[in-house]
C-alpha cells in the first residue's frame, strides 16, 4: 500500500490514494518495485496523473508525422487540422472494435494508461462489472482510470517486468515501442525512492 505522504513525496494528488490502492490490492501489485513501475509508467502516461483523455488536438503538420500512412500529405492532413474528434474517427476507425462512425471518438484513449477502442472498453468493463461502452467517461475519472490500468497492466502480465525490472519490455507492451523510456525509469525510480525509503 503507498501512503498518502508518500503520494505528496511524487507530487500526485491525494485524490488518488483510495483508487492507486484499490488498483494494487486487486491487481497483486503488492511490492514495492511493482508499484513504482505502476506508477513511473502511470505517470508517463497520464502527465503525473492529470491527463485522463486522450489529446488529439493535432495540427495538419504534426498528423503528418505521427501517423504518416494515414496522413500522407499536408493536403490530406488539412481537412483534420487541431478536430479532434475527426482525428480519432480517422485513425482508430475499423480497429480495436470500432466498427461504427463515431466510435473512435468515442472510445479515445482514457485512463492512467490510455483504454483504448471498444474492444477494450468492453472488455475492462466487463471483468470490473462497470458499462464503460455506454459510459466512456467514467474511465477518466480516478477510481476506474486507475482499475482499468491495473486490469490492463494484469492483462499484460506486467508485474512479472516489474520483478525484474524490465523497464523496455514493458514499455512495449505498455506503448508498442520505447516512447518515453528515459522519462518512464526515471519516473519509476522516483516512485522506488519514495518506497523503499
Amino acid at each position: 500500500m503507498i501512503t498518502a505522504e508518500q503520494l505528496a513525496k511524487l507530487k500526485i494528488d491525494p485524490e488518488w490514494l483510495e483508487p492507486l490502492n484499490d488498483t494494487f490490492q486487486r491487481y497483486d501489485i503488492s511490492t514495492p518495485l511493482r508499484m513504482a513501475a505502476f506508477i513511473g509508467q502511470c505517470s508517463h502516461e497520464s502527465g503525473g496523473f492529470k491527463v485522463l483523455r486522450e489529446n488529439l488536438n493535432y495540427s495538419a503538420e504534426r498528423l503528418c508525422k505521427v501517423w504518416p500512412s494515414r496522413f500522407p500529405s499536408l493536403e490530406a492532413a488539412q481537412p483534420f487540422h487541431r478536430n479532434p474528434d475527426m482525428i480519432a474517427d480517422k485513425v482508430y476507425s475499423g480497429r480495436m472494435g470500432n466498427n461504427e462512425e463515431g466510435d473512435g471518438a468515442l472510445y479515445v484513449g482514457r485512463g492512467c494508461i490510455q483504454l483504448t477502442g471498444k474492444d477494450s472498453y468492453t472488455l475492462a468493463g466487463d471483468a470490473l462489472g462497470v458499462d464503460f461502452m455506454h459510459s466512456p467517461d467514467l474511465v477518466a475519472i480516478p477510481k476506474y482510470a486507475a482499475l482499468t490500468a491495473g486490469w490492463f497492466w494484469n492483462k499484460r502480465g506486467l508485474n512479472k517486468e516489474a520483478d525484474a525490472r524490465d523497464y523496455t519490455g514493458m514499455t512495449k507492451k505498455i506503448n508498442g515501442g520505447t516512447i518515453g523510456l528515459d522519462d518512464r525509469v526515471a519516473h519509476i525510480n522516483t516512485a522506488l525512492g519514495v518506497l523503499t525509503a
